[in-house]
């Protein structure tokens, strides 16, 4: 996929004439087009339909290019010749780089839209002047853009000369399909408690050593996956029943269907399988 340079930033300039890099979304669609065949954000003259950047959040520069994120009103007439893309369908279509400024517009917009009254004294909320957040004129209080945080865990263990994976399925996933145990981190825990305890709750086992892998911004609506991989230390698996329907160990050698290549779960499962065949 073609990869441009994207410079973030949260203060755009005082005015802008003309065309501009927008994430302009149509209800959770965003619109797109197609560069050589490749993804591309569209480059649009906002005020041609009859929108206002006044209404938009800035995001920084695409190579070299004004970038905004922008909602068009539902009864606004679509705009002719641009794709018109769901978030999941657009992360699906592996380009990273307009996934992650299409999700940062979309997180944007959704804290934006839940946020236009103060939630302790009800007034309406204006821009803040310095920071990338809202601001409640009459008690003070300020609003940044909401992050919740969620843990992903792999539980593998050692069998031998090979290992297993602890994998699971939610009702409704895709059938066949597999992953692992993910959860919301709640108030006042560290992420290695919330491992421990989303994995207790879920399947019913302890780990021990878990292992930090890596982040993805998912915007659903605003959440930063963490991932770590997991040895287990006991205790038989039993799926809670609720947010899980299955949960079983598979071998290395032997594992269902994963997760599609774009999403943190099956690279967080590659690489612990990479570790573990590595150790025969």
């Amino acid at each position: 996929m073609a990869q441009g340079v994207f410079i973030p930033g949260h203060r755009g300039p005082e005015r802008v004439e003309g065309e501009v890099a927008c994430c302009l979304f149509h209800g959770n669609r965003v619109f797109v087009t197609r560069d050589g065949g490749h993804l591309a954000l569209p480059r649009v003259d906002v005020e041609a339909y009859g929108l206002s950047l006044d209404q938009a959040h800035y995001l920084g520069t695409l190579d070299g290019t004004h970038c905004y994120g922008l909602a068009m009103p539902r009864s606004a007439d679509l705009p002719e010749g641009l794709e018109l893309l769901g978030m999941r369908a657009l992360i699906l279509e592996g380009d990273e780089l307009v996934a992650g400024i299409a999700g940062q517009a979309f997180q944007l917009l959704e804290w934006a839209r839940t946020h236009r009254h103060c939630g302790s004294c009800g007034q309406p909320t204006l821009p803040h002047a310095a920071d990338r957040a809202l601001e409640c004129p009459d008690c003070k209080l300020v609003f940044y853009p909401r992050i919740s945080p969620v843990m992903m865990a792999l539980v593998y263990r050692r069998n031998g000369n090979s290992g297993e994976l602890l994998l699971t399925r939610k009702p409704g996933y895709a059938p066949g399909r597999y992953t692992v145990v993910a959860g919301f981190v709640e108030a006042g825990e560290s992420l290695e408690q919330c491992l421990a305890r989303e994995v207790k709750e879920e399947v019913g086992v302890e780990i021990r050593n878990p292992r930090y892998f890596g982040s993805q911004p998912w915007p659903f609506p605003n959440s930063l996956v963490m991932a770590f991989s997991a040895e287990w230390a006991g205790g038989d698996v039993v799926p809670d029943g609720t947010e899980l329907e299955e949960a079983r160990w598979f071998s290395i050698d032997a594992l269902p269907d994963l997760p599609e290549a774009v999403h943190i779960s099956r690279q967080l499962i590659d690489d612990t399988l990479a570790q573990l065949l590595k150790s025969r």
